[in-house]
């Protein structure tokens, strides 16, 4: 309902619009659309009220709220089903426990803030309130648990597909880490839950710096670490990014669902930063290096040694600075 009364107060414009319109419309009592405005008004909406022209709305939070987002997004799955924290620990965790419960395929998870939040190989993940978007989906994919690892580099093309289009010129290193100048701006972590010939469910999380300066930053991390903000040297509009990432993850799965990977594989070789480089690979048992080649159709590194061609499915690959 909140919803509705948020539309109806943006159907107003700059003007008002009186509380007895929006209760005839909405087939509510006055008194509810007080309660509702109310409500809104606890999430942040300021909204001004005049005793004879009614309300007003003034200005809407800087918070990722489905209200916010939803009513913008043209997808067909992805956001459909939308939940929203001031604070979690992880937005995967919080995720994954809704898909033991049924949460439907394509639902979003957004936090505004993370106390826990973690990337690939369990390292953490800085998510700061309201300046980041800090984000997981949950996905019910039809194919078979070996293609799912590629659902990472899905993730990695979707969100850079959606910075290019606002104009950053962000690159993937391998398998999923996007980067501006060589720094991180973007985390990506994939987990799933599967028997051996069906997938349950696959969770991707996403941290996306979006709105830190370098104060912003632990002290630890700010050599190696970027933000949206400070590529651009401008404050960037969350939700405008969140929803154009969202309908690129929504056209990506799609696209999977319908043809497969070879769209998401095509693209990822476009933005990749990766491949041609000197690598160093830091693996389970060993590290070697070598020159990126490519990736094969399982989204393995192809990596040429001067032994021969090396298949990298796992591991931290590094790029070596040039002479």
């Amino acid at each position: 309902m909140q919803k509705k009364v948020l539309a109806l107060l943006r159907t107003a414009g700059d003007g008002y619009i009186s509380g007895e319109e929006i209760a005839g419309r909405l087939g509510v009592s006055r008194t509810a659309v007080w309660k509702h405005i109310r409500a809104l008004k606890s999430a942040g909406y300021e909204i001004e009220s005049h005793a004879r022209k009614g309300y007003s709305l003034i200005e809407a939070p800087d918070l990722l709220l489905p209200q916010e987002i939803q009513p913008k997004l043209q997808t067909k799955i992805v956001g459909k089903n939308m939940l929203h924290y001031n604070d979690i620990p992880s937005s995967n965790n919080e995720a994954k426990r809704l898909a033991l419960e049924g949460a439907p395929d394509g639902t979003v998870v957004v936090a505004e803030a993370q106390s826990t939040g973690k990337g690939r190989l369990s390292r953490g993940w800085y998510s700061p309130a309201r300046k980041g978007i800090w984000f997981s989906v949950i996905f019910r994919p039809p194919f078979l648990p070996q293609e799912a690892p590629k659902c990472t580099l899905l993730a990695a093309v979707a969100v850079v597909r959606a910075m290019k289009d606002m104009g950053f010129p962000v690159g993937i290193k391998w398998p999923n880490d996007v980067l501006y100048e060589g720094k991180k701006l973007v985390g990506i972590l994939t987990e799933m839950s599967a028997e051996m010939e069906r997938i349950n469910f696959v969770v991707i999380g996403t941290g996306i710096n979006v709105n830190l300066w370098p104060e912003d930053f632990p002290e630890e991390v700010r050599e190696i670490a970027t933000s949206l903000s400070m590529i651009g040297k401008r404050n960037i509009d969350r939700t405008e990014l969140f929803i154009r990432i969202l309908e690129a993850f929504d056209e990506l799965y799609l696209s999977v669902e319908k043809d497969g990977f070879n769209e998401v594989l095509d693209e990822w070789r476009r933005y990749s930063v990766t491949l041609g480089q000197q690598v160093n690979v830091i693996g389970v048992k060993e590290t070697f290096s070598g020159t990126a080649a490519d990736i094969d159709d399982d989204g393995a590194l192809l990596i040429d040694t001067p032994t021969g061609r090396r298949r990298v499915l796992a591991g931290d690959v590094s790029i070596r600075p040039r002479n």
